[in-house]
């Protein structure tokens, strides 16, 4: 087993092992003194891993309930976070019991909102069980729900008291979800980490569970550095939604339905290269396409800057956005929304 600890105002680890939800109650009693676990996950993964961790909550004590929402993005949504509400308090969780996300990356958030949310605050453990998960979003305590208005509009911080990754359940992913986290991965190598860059980009979705230990460690361990120096995503952390201000704005173009985040990610990141660093762009776009990763939409770039006029990086009339000149160094540029819009619109 790999540890890595995460020391934010509330300082928890990540577990790193292979077959690691097998063993998850002996882990989750270690860092609660309660004996009741309310488990939030959706259709997909409540078929393949809930009686596991159900099984292995109740030989360490715990008596457990399990809320199941339908899968998909169209879900992390206020109405199903009411629900959650609703199955606590039949549930009778107190603030003393723990909920557990045991998913990918849209039950985490929703999740993790709950707990935030739930009797002023309710600790929670992150299973997550697809690559963008173990990754990126089960770490660092962002939570949150989508409103027509936008992805992540409404939401709080809230560090998880634990986070087990167990790269088995990467297995049964589907090539499109396993695709999804591959663009993340490769995020963090343009941002971070030429090395991981290198890595990812000798290998291909079809062997790249050759290398997936190390991918999920470095990963987790950029991400702790930056989350470490800036947790409340005022500073350095912003480097970390690298195409994600034009993904999120494809993402909403497309109603959150055919498109995932890491598709939109993907596009986001090449439409942001081939402006601001054209000699990149071949190289980027060659280890997208290894994972089948799409580069370019079909929505009209006009189309999609109103939606980045409501992303949640903007500030007064003012945007964030991230540049990789270099592979493994980002830098934090900001400009007036209208400016961005006249430079992303030429």
């Amino acid at each position: 087993m790999k540890r890595i600890s995460i020391k934010t105002s509330s300082p928890y680890e990540v577990l790193i092992e292979r077959g690691s939800i097998k063993k998850c109650g002996e882990y989750i009693s270690a860092v609660t003194k309660s004996r009741k676990a309310a488990i939030i996950t959706d259709d997909i993964v409540n078929k393949l891993y809930s009686e596991t961790v159900v099984n292995s909550l109740e030989k360490s004590g715990f008596e457990c309930s399990v809320f199941v929402f339908p899968n998909g993005e169209q879900s992390k949504s206020l109405s199903v976070l009411g629900q959650i509400f609703h199955f606590l308090c039949d549930s009778n969780i107190t603030r003393s019991d723990i909920l557990i996300a045991l998913g990918g990356g849209v039950v985490g958030d929703i999740t993790g909102f709950a707990a935030a949310c739930f009797l002023r605050g309710v600790d929670f453990v992150q299973i997550p069980t697809t690559l963008l998960a173990q990754v990126d979003s089960s770490v660092g305590g962002k939570t949150a729900v989508d409103i027509p208005d936008g992805k992540n509009l409404v939401g709080a911080f809230k560090q998880p008291a634990l986070v087990i990754c167990d790269s088995d359940t990467l297995k049964t992913l589907t090539p499109d979800i396993l695709s999804c986290g591959m663009a993340e991965v490769i995020k963090y190598g343009m941002i971070r980490d030429e090395k991981l860059f290198e890595l990812v980009e000798n290998h291909n979705l079809e062997n790249v569970d050759e290398i997936m230990d190390e991918i999920v460690y470095t990963c987790i361990d950029i991400k702790r550095d930056v989350v470490e120096n800036d947790e409340f995503d005022r500073g350095e952390r912003m480097i970390l939604n690298f195409g994600h201000t034009l993904g999120h704005a494809i993402e909403g173009w497309h109603n959150y339905t055919d498109y995932t985040h890491g598709m939109g990610v993907s596009v986001g990141m090449c439409l942001i290269t081939d402006k601001f660093a054209p000699h990149l762009s071949e190289r980027l776009k060659k280890c997208v396409l290894a994972y089948k990763l799409p580069t370019e939409t079909e929505a009209p770039v006009k189309e999609l800057l109103p939606y980045c006029s409501k992303d949640k990086k903007r500030e007064s009339d003012n945007i964030s956005y991230i540049v990789c000149e270099t592979v493994g160094k980002a830098e934090i540029r900001r400009t007036s929304v209208k400016e961005f819009e006249r430079i992303m619109g030429e």
